[in-house]
């Protein structure tokens, strides 16, 4: 039931306004002023990479704070264990770089909403096939928009696939059209030693752009 609910509100977001914003870098004492900024664009859907100073600590402030204005959680989640300390904190998104089906099914169990990276057809469907229902073609810009288009044709039309990794604003509309549903956006929003000004004004032209879609 409480992954149900997790999936829900991912989709309910995601539908609105499709960003994750990948806050790689950030604080405890910051990640509540950069996340309040995000969620006043829209932007709903917050990731604290764990190579991030004291990232589980982000991440309970973030649910204790803003829990019912977001779905957060964690990024580069690498094991099972990981995924545990994410839930003990509060988070509800476990992302990972890779298609770790360990690291998807213990998400699953755990009532969290799985976002694994894939790049080639075998590790999408692997990713899937461990409980996957938003999956991220990562690093993106690195293989481009004909090796989503040729993936997209083979995945399950259920199945919603994100562009992550070197894609911006610029290049939001040709994702689109390769069939990509939605951005993770990591340095073109934040990066540490940003001020929020910055900040504000990165996100709201990133959701201008994406809204033109």
């Amino acid at each position: 039931m409480m992954e149900k609910k997790a999936a829900d509100l991912l989709n309910k977001y995601l539908s609105a306004v499709p960003l994750v914003a990948i806050l790689r870098g950030v604080t405890p004492d910051e990640v509540l002023d950069v996340s309040r900024v995000l969620i006043g664009h829209g932007i709903r859907v917050i990731e604290v990479p764990l190579n991030s100073p004291d990232p589980f600590e982000s991440i309970r402030r973030l649910g204790e704070a803003l829990g019912d204005q977001c779905l957060h959680g964690a990024g580069t989640v690498l094991t099972p264990a990981d995924v545990d300390r994410v839930a003990d904190a509060s988070g509800r998104l476990i992302v990972t770089p890779n298609s770790d089906v360990s690291v998807i099914r213990r998400a699953v169990e755990r009532g969290l909403v799985p976002f694994p990276g894939f790049m080639t057809p075998t590790e999408a469907f692997a990713a899937i096939g461990a409980g996957a229902r938003h999956i991220k073609l990562f690093p993106a810009a690195t293989v481009g928009t004909g090796h989503l288009k040729a993936i997209k044709a083979v995945l399950p039309r259920e199945v919603g696939v994100y562009a992550v990794g070197g894609v911006g604003a610029a290049e939001m509309e040709s994702w689109r059209q390769a069939g990509a549903v939605g951005f993770g956006i990591g340095s073109e929003i934040y990066q540490p030693g940003r001020d929020l000004a910055e900040i504000d004004r990165r996100t709201a032209a990133l959701v201008a752009a994406c809204a033109k879609g």
